[in-house]
Formats: structure tokens, C-alpha cells, sequence
């Protein structure tokens, strides 16, 4: 019944996706930007280890909520895919491969922030290490973590780049928002290269993002031309 539903109604697909797409703007700046940025003091490892400690509860919902982003992504693919895969199967097949790789990989880096809450926890097999020693090693599992999100922008990016060419030559969709997603996967993919190369570049994607941000509300608020996508249905089935 749902596949018979997605497959007849692209504008409830598209609107479901607008709205997964928008979903994610919350939870990943909640868990990527705002927990570490009221948390994380950068070369400051007791003050770091003491505003964890004084907020668990805030850093752990920081972790879920970059878990629950990534849960969204998945969704949003799968309707991305149902939405997209009229206009061309392989890259639509290619958007979803590119995407789903970027999520495991964004998963376990929460592993990371894990790992500093253990070395915060009190445990008696800790007492090894010295206070100065178990908040040095939590500032560099939060620098990995760090790291990681580099690893995972890759994918972020390289993803829109197939999502990009699908909504420029859908036909049912403004060519473009195509124009800017493809632009927002090389503003990602540039700063994640340039930071690993570089650490001191000073990121793009804060420029190039714009795509990614009128695709959802276009989808949401307008959808798509029905017509046109149910002429391609046809032809690609």
C-alpha cells in the first residue's frame, strides 16, 4: 500500500521530504554546532572536562540528537530516491550509495564523545591516570570527533552532486536549485580536503549551503509539477 501511495503521489512524497530535509536543520545544529559550542573551550581541557561534567545532560542529548539526524538522513534518501529515480535510476542509485556511506561513518564517530564521557565517569579502573591525564585524553577524543565530521562532510557533500543533476534535468523541479546543490557539494567537499590539509582554512560551506535550504521549502510549499514527473514514470517504467 505505501509503495502504491509514493508511487501515485509524488507531491506527498515530495512534501514528506521537505519536511524530513527540514527536520534535519535542528537536531544536526543542536548536536554538531550548539552542544559543542557552549561546551568545547579548543585547547582548554580541564575547563572542557569541568562544563561537561557540569552539563552531562546537555552533551548526551547533543549525541542523540546527531544520531536521530542521521536516522532522518536514511528516510530522507529513501523518499529522495522514490521522488528522483524517474528522471535517471543509476544516479539516483548513485545519490543514495554516496549518501548511505556518510551515515555510518557520522554514527560511530559518536563513539568519540562516548569515549570522553567514560573518561569522565568516575569508574575505579580510571584511577591509573591522573585528573590532568583523563581530561587530556577527553579533549582529544572531542578532537577526533571533530576529525570525523570532516570524514562525514565528504559524503555530504558528494551527495548533492548526484541530487543536484537529478533536480536540474527533472523537468519538474526549478533547474535551479540543481545549480546550487551542486555548488553546495563542492563547498563542502572543498572545506573538508582544505581543513584536513589546512587547519586553519577558513570553511566555505557557510556560503554554498543555500540549495540545501530552498530544496526542503520548495518541496514543502510548492512540490512538484505532477504532470511532468508522471511523464517520466511512464517512460522510465
Amino acid at each position: 500500500m505505501t509503495d502504491h501511495i509514493t508511487e501515485s503521489s509524488p507531491l506527498i512524497v515530495a512534501r514528506i521530504a521537505g519536511i524530513l530535509y527540514l527536520l534535519m536543520a535542528p537536531f544536526g545544529v543542536f548536536g554538531i554546532l550548539y552542544v559543542r559550542a557552549n561546551l568545547i573551550v579548543p585547547g582548554d581541557a580541564a575547563t572542557t572536562a569541568n562544563n561537561i561534567m557540569a552539563s552531562e545532560a546537555l552533551f548526551r542529548s547533543g549525541i542523540v540528537s546527531a544520531l536521530i539526524t542521521q536516522i532522518i538522513f536514511i528516510l530522507l534518501v529513501l523518499f529522495l530516491y522514490r521522488l528522483l529515480k524517474p528522471v535517471n535510476r543509476n544516479h539516483a542509485l548513485l545519490m543514495v550509495v554516496l549518501a548511505l556511506v556518510g551515515i555510518p561513518i557520522a554514527m560511530l564517530n559518536e563513539l568519540n564523545q562516548f569515549a570522553a564521557l567514560h573518561l569522565l565517569s568516575g569508574a575505579d579502573y580510571l584511577t591509573a591516570f591522573t585528573t590532568d591525564q583523563l581530561h587530556t585524553q577527553v579533549l582529544f577524543f572531542l578532537n577526533l570527533h571533530s576529525d570525523g565530521i570532516l570524514i562525514a562532510q565528504i559524503f555530504w557533500g558528494l551527495w548533492l552532486f548526484p541530487l543536484g543533476l537529478l533536480v536540474f534535468k527533472s523537468g519538474f523541479l526549478p533547474r535551479f536549485l540543481g545549480v546550487l546543490l551542486v555548488i553546495g557539494c563542492f563547498g563542502y567537499v572543498i572545506d573538508s580536503f582544505a581543513l584536513i590539509l589546512f587547519p586553519g582554512f577558513k570553511p566555505i560551506a557557510q556560503f554554498t549551503f543555500i540549495g540545501e535550504l530552498l530544496l526542503p521549502l520548495w518541496l514543502l510549499i510548492k512540490g512538484v509539477n505532477v504532470e511532468q514527473w508522471e511523464k517520466l514514470a511512464l517512460e522510465s517504467a
